[in-house]
């Protein structure tokens, strides 16, 4: 029987899943106690204040991947982008070509919404998702660091 592969975008009533692929991932990136997202936070932020959207890829109707993004902006191209936040595939079906296909997808949509760029980040040790971006020809930006203000930093900042 050959597995029939679906990409869809998520919907209120996938919150569960979505927490549970990012705990997962977190997981993976050794990250899980920085995890304090909620079905409730998620539910909020991405389906009632729309700041993010998940299309999710399911096999045989299991969900077993996710890419979770929202729209950034280039002065530059003077024009908005997709940032890709996590793209995640469940460890058992990984080396499926599922990653790709949440990038195939992710790329017709910034086509579609008339993107300037699709990028995202990737952890400097994560070698195995690092070849698979270069061998889809993703260009690492190296000239750039990514600079953070949070917590007890941003609150300072803020005042």
């Amino acid at each position: 029987m050959e597995n029939e592969v679906k990409i869809r975008f998520a919907q209120k009533q996938d919150t569960k899943t979505i927490l549970g692929f990012i705990k997962e991932l977190a997981e993976y990136e050794n990250m899980l106690d920085d995890v304090v997202a909620t079905e409730e936070l998620l539910e909020e932020w991405i389906f009632d204040k729309k700041k993010a959207e998940v299309i999710l890829i399911s096999e045989n109707d299991k969900d077993v991947g996710m890419a979770l993004f929202f729209h950034n902006f280039s002065t530059f191209l003077g024009r908005a982008g997709i940032y890709l936040e996590d793209l995640y595939v469940k460890k058992d079906y990984r080396g499926k070509g599922y990653g790709k296909m949440l990038l195939k997808k992710l790329s017709q949509i910034a086509k579609e919404r008339e993107c300037g760029r699709l990028e995202w980040s990737c952890l400097d040790w994560n070698k195995p998702s690092i070849d698979f971006y270069l061998s889809i020809g993703a260009k690492p930006m190296d000239e750039w660091t990514v600079y953070r203000v949070c917590g007890e930093a941003l609150d300072n900042m803020a005042e």
